[in-house]
């Protein structure tokens, strides 16, 4: 445990910034799995309902500098190439 007063408040701040980028990540897993489950099962309305979700997360994501921009690009081709495999 750190003895100076800055390092104690460092210690929580850090803690406090953890859970909260763990929560967005989990939000954003969690997105993510339902529009494989809708792609997945072929329900084009769900899955284009969870589509604008995820990329409204992955967005987020992003701008608190959780992920990197480009990571989302990656991940928002990656769903938009389901979806329209769907509608194929």
């Amino acid at each position: 445990m750190p003895n100076i007063k800055s390092a104690k408040k460092r210690v929580l701040v850090n803690k406090t910034k953890a859970l909260r980028n763990q929560m967005v990540k989990t939000n954003l897993k969690t997105a993510i799995k339902k529009f494989d489950e809708y792609a997945a099962n072929a329900d084009k309305a769900n899955a284009e309902e969870a589509y604008k979700m995820v990329f409204k997360k992955l967005d987020q994501a992003v701008a608190k500098g959780i992920i990197h921009k480009n990571t989302a690009a990656r991940k928002k081709s990656q769903i938009s190439l389901k979806l329209n495999k769907l509608g194929a």
